[in-house]
């Protein structure tokens, strides 16, 4: 008797033992990990604060806030164009905890003309790919240049003499600067600037005669600026006055196209997870809306089709940057 009252409270301490760990592994997917995310998780903005990605990333933190369940932490590291927190995003832990923004050209680009950017484009592992922006040619108001011939003319006549601003090195505004060399036979001075906000400071500040801009900053500034093209397929939405380089017989189609990757090797449950949260958001009407409103143009491509479209754009993009740069430098 005396033995089954020890045993009985053994028996059952085991079976409170086994119901937690039941009650504990609930809490647990198939591999074990804790359910994601637990704490903050840190998005990381690879270019000065007030740009295109800064806005997106702030429209989009609160929404991220509520489907994930916890903080959202904004942090900006700018510097060389993006290579800076694209080099730092490829390096860090795989958990699910940092994420960055990333751009189009600028992660096919910068490998390619530098070996040591610290980063290889295969190595950015996209989570979606939500907006885009057209890239165009603006002065200020007060330029003497009133049309996209008036501009070419004087570049061909004091050759390095117009600056250009734009968003850093071997990116977009920088594509599209070199494209408009090749294209109307001129030689401009390309600014780099460490983000959109900076180089459209510059150019209404009157320290660059002109800006390879973003279309929600000309948007943004039609009361300051005048645009001399847009290098899009067709006129621009937001922007229908305003003739195409096509239309002006030159080959110029350019766009920044911008999403959101984690670490090279993160659990794809985990992906799956922030890819859900990204594509409510980018299919949302009303986000849609506010976007083509303010000059970006909406995108929604989940995890997989923006692997498929940054590798079908490498092979666009290596194929023209042979054609307007130097070779990579070692």
């Amino acid at each position: 008797m005396k033995k089954l009252k020890f045993i009985a409270p053994v028996i059952i301490l085991l079976l409170a033992t086994l119901i937690a760990a039941g009650c504990s592994s609930g809490s647990k997917d198939k591999k074990g990990e804790a359910q994601y995310p637990t704490k903050p998780v840190n998005y990381v903005i690879a270019f000065d604060a007030g740009g295109q990605s800064d806005i997106e990333a702030r429209r989009q933190q609160p929404l991220l806030e509520k489907s994930l369940g916890q903080p959202i932490t904004v942090v900006y590291k700018p510097g060389g164009g993006g290579a800076v927190a694209w080099a730092e995003l490829v390096n860090q832990k795989n958990d699910g905890y940092y994420m960055a923004g990333f751009n189009i050209p600028h992660i096919i680009l910068q490998p390619l003309e530098r070996k040591d950017a610290g980063y290889k484009t295969e190595q950015i592992n996209p989570v979606a790919i939500f907006q885009k922006t057209i890239i165009g040619l603006a002065v200020p108001k007060d330029s003497p240049y009133n049309t996209l011939e008036e501009f070419i003319k004087a570049a061909k006549e004091k050759p390095g003499s117009i600056t250009v601003g734009g968003s850093g090195t071997n990116t977009g505004p920088h594509l599209f600067t070199l494209l408009l060399e090749k294209e109307a036979g001129i030689k401009l001075q390309y600014v780099p600037f460490t983000g959109a906000a900076p180089a459209t400071q510059a150019l209404l500040g009157g320290h660059t005669k002109a800006m390879a801009g973003n279309s929600d900053d000309l948007v943004k500034h039609t009361d300051k600026i005048k645009i001399l093209g847009m290098a899009s397929d067709q006129r621009f939405k937001a922007l229908p006055d305003i003739t195409t380089f096509k239309e002006k017989g030159l080959n110029i189609s350019v766009s920044v196209d911008r999403g959101v990757a984690v670490p090279p090797g993160t659990d794809p449950a985990i992906v799956k997870k922030l890819e859900d949260a990204f594509m409510k958001i980018s299919n949302d009407e009303g986000i849609k809306a506010q976007m083509l409103k303010e000059g970006f143009e909406p995108v929604a491509m989940g995890s997989a089709e923006s692997k498929k479209y940054i590798e079908d754009k490498a092979k666009v993009f290596t194929e023209l940057f042979k054609s307007v740069a130097p070779p990579a430098k070692k």
